[in-house]
């Protein structure tokens, strides 16, 4: 017997599944999250359920929202089920579920964002949170602040009432906040960006000073944009992860599958209040910033260093990428000698015990997480997580060859094509331009580093172009396995 997941079901459930024990129809909301993928559900959502299980921050409960047209999808799916996720724990030793209930409602999805604005202006909301992706700030990857060219900023410049983006439809609210004298909302960045509450404060004010510069000015000194460190594993959800959820008794229209892992560490720095994060286990911390280069240089650059070969050698998943002969060693040796070099420590952790954390965590066969997925974005996350240890590496005189391997194989990703001749679908925002340029590559290897929008001054650098040069080549006349063959003999 499957049950269908709503409120009305909660007590049906099976006994081995965790749901509410908090009374929801006396939650009230502080929250307001855009971009209601997985992640989120798995994480931040979570932290808040556990709190709520304690019978505290029962005033802070989310309201869901989204600004593109494929959220509202997602929207009727929550709806549907009263909001709740079922959360599927993904450990070798075993699976267990957990309904998690500290959403309560999904804005409206409209073109020009006046639901969404509405809700942000009440004065109940205290908190706007968004999950939108590396890419999804519109940042110029070369001068590191805001593309003022591209079409939806210029767009929300010239219609501040009627925005097409996220940090527009926070501008309008705020200056409905302003101008009636409700106090600010923190902007709270749950992406994986280093110094996240910066970008996202630059975002916003830019945007505003386009269009109302008073309005900037009173945004940068009223509103805070606390800096945060997120991490847990949390894949696609597909027919498997649906699968899970059936085998517990439970009718999800929009289960999450995720490890046994989390870490969340906030600069406490709310302008307009918060919950009580760490009493559900979250860390807040004046140096985010240690935890953060941590994460994102050893975990999420170790994404790149795996996912490209995967790709190009058809490794289905992260843990067949870690079992393979060829490229788990890769990860480790890159890790070991040209990564965690430029990593301190943090509190409890050292960078090579986080190494070692990671690959356990990788190589976990119950996360069926996909090369695929990890891939996505390139354009964002080379320039993101890989590059700047590059830059470490260089100004420090220490080796490169590995980091100059993970370009070659992104760039050999890039054509679209496998090993095996299969073809690579595309992945990445700006993927018809990627793949020119990749397939240009194949005779002019430094083609690919004159992205100047990616690579910047990296391609003057002679021991980073000279090593990138010669790996390709190598991809190109001997195969992928006999690059990665040479790297670990070096």
């Amino acid at each position: 017997m499957v049950i269908k997941l709503s409120n009305a079901t909660l007590q049906d459930l099976p006994e081995n599944v965790v749901r509410p024990t908090y009374d929801r129809s006396k939650l009230t909301p502080g929250i307001v999250h855009i971009g209601l993928g997985n992640f989120h559900r798995a994480h931040q959502s979570w932290y808040l359920h556990r709190l709520m299980q304690q019978g505290l921050a029962l005033d802070w409960a989310i309201i869901g929202a989204g600004v593109r047209s494929y959220d509202a999808a997602m929207r009727e799916k929550l709806l549907a089920q009263d909001c709740l996720t079922t959360l599927i724990e993904l450990d070798p030793a075993g699976t267990s579920a957990e309904v998690v209930g500290s959403m309560i409602d999904y804005v409206p999805i409209e073109e020009g964002n006046g639901p969404l604005i509405d809700r942000m202006s009440q004065p109940d909301i205290r908190i706007v949170a968004l999950t939108v992706t590396e890419g999804g700030y519109y940042i110029d990857p070369v001068t590191n602040s805001v593309d003022t060219n591209h079409p939806d900023i210029r767009h929300d410049a010239a219609n501040p009432d009627t925005p097409r983006t996220a940090f527009g439809a926070m501008v309008a609210a705020l200056k409905r906040r302003r101008d009636t004298g409700i106090a600010p909302f923190t902007g709270q960045c749950c992406d994986n960006l280093m110094g996240n509450g910066n970008i996202l404060r630059q975002t916003v004010v830019s945007l505003a000073r386009l269009s109302d510069p008073d309005l900037a000015d009173w945004i940068d000194a009223s509103c805070t944009f606390p800096n945060a460190m997120v991490d847990c594993i949390v894949p696609a959800t597909g027919a498997r992860e649906r699968g899970f959820v059936a085998e517990f008794g439970i009718e999800d229209a929009a289960p999450v599958t995720h490890e046994n892992f989390r870490q969340w560490v906030i600069e406490d720095n709310f302008c307009n209040g918060r919950p009580d994060w760490d009493k559900a286990g979250a860390t807040f911390s004046d140096d985010v910033h240690s935890y953060e280069t941590m994460k994102i240089r050893i975990l999420n650059a170790g994404h790149q260093v795996i996912s490209d070969p995967g790709e190009i050698l058809s490794v289905e998943t992260i843990s067949g990428c870690m079992e393979h002969p060829l490229i788990g060693p890769f990860f480790r040796k890159v890790e070991a000698e040209e990564i965690a070099p430029y990593v301190e420590p943090v509190p409890g952790m050292t960078p090579e015990a986080y190494v070692e954390l990671i690959d356990r965590r990788f190589s976990n066969p119950s996360i069926v997480d996909t090369s695929r997925r990890v891939a996505f974005d390139g354009s964002s996350r080379h320039t993101g997580f890989v590059l700047p240890i590059l830059r470490d590496a260089l100004a420090a005189g220490g080796p490169v060859a590995g980091l100059a391997l993970v370009e070659a194989l992104w760039a050999r990703m890039c054509t679209g094509t496998r090993e095996d001749g299969s073809t690579i679908e595309p992945n990445d925002p700006f993927w018809d331009d990627l793949k020119a340029v990749a397939l240009e590559a194949r005779d002019t290897p430094r083609a690919w580093l004159a992205m100047r929008q990616t690579y910047g001054d990296l391609a003057d650098e002679p021991r980073f172009a000279d090593a990138f040069e010669s790996w390709l080549r190598i991809i190109y006349s001997d195969g992928t396995e006999a690059a990665l063959r040479a790297y670990l003999a070096g």
